[in-house]
């Protein structure tokens, strides 16, 4: 794939996320994707990015990312962002809040024909956690 076919993958994994159109997911990460850094629980390939990111809209019906600034090969995307969001369900046991969130991360997703095979990312979630009022 070309650097540009990458981008527009990743570019259209964020627009599932910012929509709620998460079945789109199943077109943009391949079944067999090695996640390094997966969510408590989280289960593999498209069906884990779609549990996660509907945990997280439930948590936070808002939520978007933002991306800061990426970087891209024939093979790699790697991008900062900024994830936002509204307190308003239940997110890992803490009941609502209504306190809008702001936290940085960091990913690197590598693709092949067309979808993600393999991800490496950390955010900020110790930051949220702080945003929430839990005491740490």
């Amino acid at each position: 794939m070309s650097k540009q076919e990458n981008i527009a993958a990743q570019q259209q994994f964020g627009e599932a996320v910012n929509t709620g159109n998460l079945e789109k997911l199943r077109d943009l990460v391949a079944e067999d994707c090695i996640e390094h850094d997966p969510a408590p629980n989280q289960a593999a390939g498209p069906e884990g990015y779609i549990q996660f990111f509907t945990m997280m809209r439930t948590a936070f019906p808002d939520f978007k990312l933002e991306v800061e600034q990426l970087v891209a090969d024939e093979d790699n995307v790697a991008f900062a962002y900024t994830a936002t969001g509204t307190h308003q369900g239940d997110f890992q046991g803490i009941p609502a809040t209504n306190i809008r969130i702001k936290a940085r991360g960091l990913q690197i997703s590598k693709f092949a024909n067309g979808k993600m095979v393999e991800r490496w990312g950390s955010s900020d979630e110790l930051g949220i956690l702080k945003q929430l009022g839990v005491k740490i």
